[in-house]
């Protein structure tokens, strides 16, 4: 299972979003690819508390939702809505600078990732509490997600 928690996995991670550009084509989804980008940077500021989230959980959500999310061998489908607060067509971080949007993005990465880590796992708008592991498994598939949304 691949992960954020692997060098390798984090590497190859990098690796595909070093390929995108700001004219890559979205193969779903209302996005441009500066637009993803911004917004796989909020979701990293929700996991570490520095962007604020509404929450829409259930007991299915917590559960059978997040397991299969997490760990069924399957990409995640297009059109999977948003928080409105991350959402680029509402709340979410505006594009700037593709070049620098990117190196944050790429910072976001590190920090999530370091050993001694200077912030709390916060609560997941829709799946509720994880673990550590848990978190840097989404973390992989949301950027997986998204970066196979622009063929990267």
């Amino acid at each position: 299972m691949k992960t954020l928690a692997r060098h390798c996995d984090r590497a190859e991670i990098l690796q595909r979003l070093r390929a995108v550009r700001p004219e890559s084509a979205r193969r779903w989804g209302r996005m441009s690819a500066h637009q993803m980008v911004c917004h796989l940077s909020d979701s990293f500021r929700v996991v570490t508390g520095q962007k604020p989230v509404s929450h829409s959980t259930g007991l299915l959500q917590r559960t059978i939702v997040k397991w299969s999310a997490l760990y069924l061998p399957l990409p995640w489908p297009a059109g999977i809505p948003t928080r409105p607060e991350i959402d680029q067509e509402l709340g979410g971080t505006k594009p700037v600078d593709f070049g620098q949007d990117v190196a944050q993005l790429e910072a976001l990465l590190e920090y999530i990732t370091t050993q001694t880590r200077p912030f709390e796992w916060q609560l997941h708008p829709i799946f509720g509490r994880m673990s550590e592991s848990a978190w840097l498994r989404w973390g992989y598939l949301h950027v997986d997600h998204h970066l196979r949304q622009f063929g990267a």
